[in-house]
């Protein structure tokens, strides 16, 4: 057999010759891996040279009418966030336009659905306070990160195709052009999309092939590119209206629930500026994302030492060596949130680490690495302690990680849940269906 190892043979797993196994000893591992806790688990980026805030130079492009600028207004009630650096961001709290997730949609549906719920609960009218349309493609990052197939320009086609969408997509109802503003559901497309707009800005031969595209897709308005002044990850909005979450709609006491946290990658370490954090959430060492809204709603919120590394996912790991991504997520990841932290539940906020976790943890049995924990979206817990179904809403059944037992701490009865979930069903078989969102509401859009 071949050694796939060889430099003839395109480096580790196919990844390129210029991955070639370091042959290091445990020791040496160790040594190589340990600048993580000795440095990274600090602000570091606060002692680096600060980049530029891309959205100075945003503006200058409007000023001279290259651009326009997909405004947040007072009318989408945005609260304002501090971010890496003490710039300022605004979160539009109201008149969303939801950008869903592949991922989401098709692995974790319980997902955007507490999202919805949450909303629906606090009073927001489907079509007039934020609308769930199906007129988006997806970002195409995916293949991007895991193959390198795509490229700029097509990232940035799609960036520009789907905003613009958000942006004209209150027409149908009545509203003016930037009454909806986009709301992220992916944090993939969240990071790739901030990319994006920054190669967007620096670059006018990036803008001037991109307006040809979407000139002949009708995307441009007055033949100008629609560029949003923030873009905004669905969790930013759960951090945002986290108290008013806990405040008006929690109903189970969440005080005996040990949390720990793992925050994607795409979140806060790519466009790392743009990343939340709060001098009140953990010691503003952290992004305060999912963490907050653990804190919010009373639970023990508890750290770990690997808080820092990847999920595991990779990209192009789960792709050409998925072996390495499973032995990663439970080595790196739920052995020591089990061990260390000795949690009852661990909380992402995006689509591939939440699958990653929650789907990977039966191969620790095939080497003797038992170790299992709760894997779900903070957004999940939320509706969860604020009433939501465990099966129609949140959707556990869909997790391959063990629920049941958190679900029953929280004073919830997974078997009651389960059999009322199962009546529902023949009443669905019988075409009695609940709906979250008016399906009349989801058709639209000009292409």
């Amino acid at each position: 057999m071949a050694d796939h190892n060889t430099p003839d043979q395109g480096g580790i797993a196919g990844h390129g010759s210029f991955f070639q196994p370091t042959d290091l000893s445990p020791q040496e591992a160790q040594a190589a891996t340990e600048w993580v806790r000795k440095e990274v688990d600090k602000r570091r980026y606060q002692n680096e040279e600060r980049v530029d805030d891309i959205r100075e130079h945003m503006w200058e492009l409007e000023k001279d009418g290259e651009i326009i600028v997909h405004r947040i207004k007072d009318e989408h009630e945005p609260i304002d966030v501090e971010t890496l650096y003490g710039w300022n961001k605004r979160i539009p709290t109201k008149q969303l336009w939801h950008h869903k997730s592949c991922g989401q949609c098709g692995n974790i549906p319980g997902y955007p659905a507490s999202l919805l719920w949450l909303m629906n609960n606090l009073g927001f009218e489907p079509g007039k306070d934020y609308l769930d349309e199906t007129d988006q493609t997806s970002c195409t990052a995916w293949n991007y990160h895991g193959s390198g197939i795509g490229n700029v320009e097509s990232l940035a086609a799609v960036f520009l195709r789907n905003f613009h969408q958000a942006y004209v997509s209150g027409k149908q109802h009545g509203y003016d052009d930037g009454y909806f503003y986009p709301l992220v559901h992916c944090g993939t497309s969240f990071g790739n999309y901030k990319e994006i707009r920054k190669y967007l800005i620096e670059s006018a031969e990036l803008r001037e092939k991109v307006t040809k595209i979407l000139d002949k897709l009708g995307r441009t308005v007055d033949g100008k590119l629609v560029i949003p002044e923030e873009v905004v990850h669905y969790s930013e909005w759960v951090h945002v209206m986290r108290n008013r979450i806990a405040s008006e709609l929690q109903t189970i006491d969440m005080s005996n629930i040990r949390v720990t946290m793992h925050v994607a990658c795409h979140y806060y370490k790519m466009i790392h500026e743009d990343a939340v954090y709060d001098p009140n959430v953990l010691g503003g060492n952290r992004t305060a994302i999912g963490t907050a809204m653990a804190q919010a709603l009373g639970a023990q919120v508890i750290d770990y030492s690997t808080w820092y590394d990847c999920c595991g996912f990779g990209f192009r790991h789960i792709i050409s060596e998925r072996e390495f991504t499973r032995s990663f997520t439970i080595d790196r990841k739920i052995k020591v949130a089990q061990e260390e932290a000795q949690a009852d539940v661990m909380l992402g906020n995006d689509t591939g680490c939440i699958t990653t976790m929650d789907k990977n943890q039966w191969i620790g049995k095939a080497h003797n690495q038992p170790y299992q924990v709760p894997i779900m979206a903070e957004v999940q817990l939320a509706a969860l302690a604020c009433g939501a179904d465990p099966f129609k809403i949140v959707q556990l059944q869909w997790h391959a990680s063990p629920v049941e037992e958190l679900v029953e701490k929280m004073g919830i009865s997974w078997a009651d849940a389960k059999a009322n979930f199962e009546a529902y069903l023949k009443e669905v078989e019988k075409g009695n269906i609940e709906y979250l969102y008016n399906p009349e509401l989801a058709y639209g859009g000009t292409n």
